[in-house]
């Protein structure tokens, strides 16, 4: 979701052009039309995101959350902005309304195509879908392992599913909230969360990252490889939803990948100028890139990035536009061929 896709909900365009649009602006490997024409695409993902605001909104407000409060975590919630109204972000809040809180993160990382496809009883369909499997899946086994590890610094069992549920949902879905420091948790459990920093939520939704979709298809081409390594004559085409992937899809996926981490190696080599830890850097890196907010160690739930030096923070801004902007958009601004004159 964002300005373009608002912008195509409002004005019609022809020639194709709405798609690339539309290509620009949402995240992930391949997106394509929920209907034939994008400009209604482009309304019912508005329509979707509203819905889930509202009732997010609605929730919030009956489990005794300030309508002020509610009506701004709730927006920042869908858009998986993070943006929290109190300083310790969610932390003094109840239980029940971190719970509320923690359903619509979860809600928030879900492909949109989900919840239409759901909306016209194509239930088949929605549950067929590899991403949403991949999705569920990784969302609650983490959710199960950060439980266990942290119980341990936790009065209880509910307690410490909460934080868990709570954390996976925020860091997943790159909102940033906190309920809680995890900065003190086990370092199993610190290191989950920063390999859900780097695979972010799934496509077609606001969740920055890597994305679930584009996870599937290294996994799978990893099994193709090793596949034909094992039987050389062997033809294995790869495919989503038991649909075959383009070339221009896995060679656009891949290419991807590899910016992503020569960035995120070259923004950590720079950052570390200033001499702080690496685990400190990694995880400000990783956070920027993703539109997460926190870290950990020094730049955790409960501190800030005030200790880089500006040159470091500018380098972080951009890491923030360009994983937002899905790399390719800022690089090719950034481009000498795409200011040369012909």
């Amino acid at each position: 979701m964002g300005v373009l896709v608002f912008i195509l909900a409002l004005i019609p365009l022809t020639g194709g052009q709405d798609l690339y649009i539309m290509k620009a602006e949402s995240p992930g490997p391949n997106v394509g039309k929920l209907v034939p024409k994008v400009k209604k695409t482009a309304s019912y993902l508005y329509i979707i995101y509203f819905i889930l605001t509202a009732l997010e909104i609605l929730c919030l407000w009956i489990v005794k959350m300030p309508l002020f409060d509610a009506v701004c975590t709730s927006f920042t919630t869908t858009s998986t902005g993070g943006f929290g109204v109190r300083a310790d972000s969610i932390t003094s809040y109840s239980p029940a309304i971190q719970y509320v809180i923690s359903v619509f993160l979860f809600f928030s990382g879900i492909n949109y195509n989900f919840f239409f496809f759901v909306a016209i009883r194509r239930f088949k369909e929605a549950l067929s879908m590899e991403e949403i499997r991949g999705y569920f899946t990784l969302f609650w086994i983490s959710t199960a392992i950060i439980t266990l590890n942290i119980l341990g610094k936790c009065h209880n069992v509910e307690e410490a599913f909460r934080y868990a549920f709570f954390q996976v949902g925020s860091i997943m879905t790159t909102a940033g909230f906190s309920s809680t420091d995890f900065d003190l948790w086990p370092s199993f459990s610190k290191s989950i969360l920063i390999l859900l920093m780097l695979v972010g939520g799934c496509a077609g939704s606001t969740c920055g990252g890597i994305k679930v979709s584009r996870i599937i298809i290294y996994l799978k081409t990893i099994k193709k490889e090793l596949a034909q390594l094992c039987h050389p004559r062997n033809v294995k085409i790869i495919q989503i939803d038991d649909k075959p992937l383009g070339h221009n899809i896995l060679r656009s996926a891949n290419i991807f990948f590899i910016v992503y981490i020569m960035l995120f190696g070259l923004s950590t080599l720079i950052i570390s100028i200033d001499n702080l830890d690496l685990e400190t850097n990694f995880t400000a890196v990783a956070s920027a890139l993703g539109n997460i907010g926190p870290g950990l160690s020094l730049v955790g739930p409960t501190k800030n990035f005030d200790l880089y030096s500006n040159f470091s923070k500018f380098v972080l801004m951009f890491d923030m536009l360009a994983g937002r902007l899905e790399l390719f958009p800022l690089l090719v601004l950034l481009s000498p061929a795409t200011w040369r004159k012909k």
